[in-house]
C-alpha cells in the first residue's frame, strides 16, 4: 500500500516540478531581439552580440547590425540576413543552409566550415574573409564580390557565380566542378590544384590568374 501511495505522490508532483522548471527557462535577448527561431528582429543593433551556438533557424535579421558579432556553430539555416552588416562577424562552421544574404555587408569576416548549400548570396561583399573549407554547393553568388577572399579548400560545386568579382582570391584546392563563372573576375586569383570539371568559364577575365584554364 505504502508504494502505491509513493507512486501515486510521484506522479502528481512530477508535472508540477517540470512545469516550474520549465517557467525558469527564458529566452535570450540582446537589444530586445529574442534569440529563437523564427524571430523578427529587422534593423535591430545586434553588433558585438555573442550568438554562437544558438538556434536562429528563419530568423530574419534583414538590415540588422551584427558587425562584430560571434556566430560560432550558429544555426541559421532559411534565416533571411538580407542587406545585413556581418563585418567582422566571428562565424566558424555557421550553420546558413538556405539562408538568404543578399546585398549583405561580409567583409573581413571568419566563415571557417560554413555550411551554406544554397546560400542566396547575390550582390553580397565577401572582400577579405576567410572562407576555407566552407561548402557553398548549389548556392548563388551572382554579382558578389570575393576580392583577396581565402576560399582555399572550399567547395562551390553547381554554385552560380556569373559576374562575381574573385580579384586576388585564393581558391587553393577548391572545389568549383559544375561551377558557372561566366563573366566573372578572376584576375591574379590562386587557381592551383582547383577542381574544374565541367565548370563555364565564358567571358571570364583571368589576367595575372594562377592554374585558370586557357581554353576559353
Amino acid at each position: 500500500m505504502r508504494t502505491i501511495t509513493t507512486l501515486c505522490l510521484a506522479a502528481f508532483i512530477g508535472p508540477v516540478f517540470a512545469g516550474d522548471y520549465l517557467a525558469e527557462v527564458k529566452v535570450p535577448e540582446f537589444n530586445g531581439c529574442k534569440l529563437e527561431p523564427k524571430t523578427v528582429c529587422k534593423g535591430a543593433n545586434l553588433s558585438g552580440a555573442d550568438l554562437s551556438n544558438l538556434d536562429l533557424k528563419l530568423a530574419d535579421f534583414s538590415g540588422a547590425d551584427l558587425s562584430g558579432a560571434n556566430l560560432s556553430h550558429t544555426n541559421l539555416r532559411g534565416a533571411n540576413l538580407g542587406g545585413a552588416n556581418l563585418e567582422s562577424v566571428q562565424a566558424f562552421r555557421v550553420t546558413l543552409y538556405r539562408a538568404n544574404v543578399r546585398g549583405a555587408n561580409v567583409r573581413n569576416a571568419k566563415l571557417q566550415g560554413a555550411q551554406g548549400q544554397y546560400l542566396f548570396a547575390q550582390g553580397a561583399d565577401f572582400s577579405g574573409t576567410n572562407m576555407t573549407g566552407a561548402n557553398f554547393d548549389f548556392a548563388r553568388f551572382s554579382g558578389a564580390k570575393l576580392i583577396d577572399t581565402d576560399l582555399a579548400y572550399s567547395s562551390f560545386e553547381i554554385a552560380w557565380l556569373p559576374k562575381a568579382n574573385l580579384h586576388k582570391a585564393n581558391l587553393l584546392g577548391a572545389n568549383l566542378q559544375e561551377a558557372k563563372l561566366g563573366h566573372a573576375n578572376l584576375s591574379e586569383a590562386n587557381l592551383k590544384q582547383t577542381r574544374i570539371h565541367y565548370a563555364t568559364f565564358e567571358g571570364t577575365y583571368m589576367e595575372g590568374c594562377t592554374g585558370c584554364p586557357t581554353d576559353w
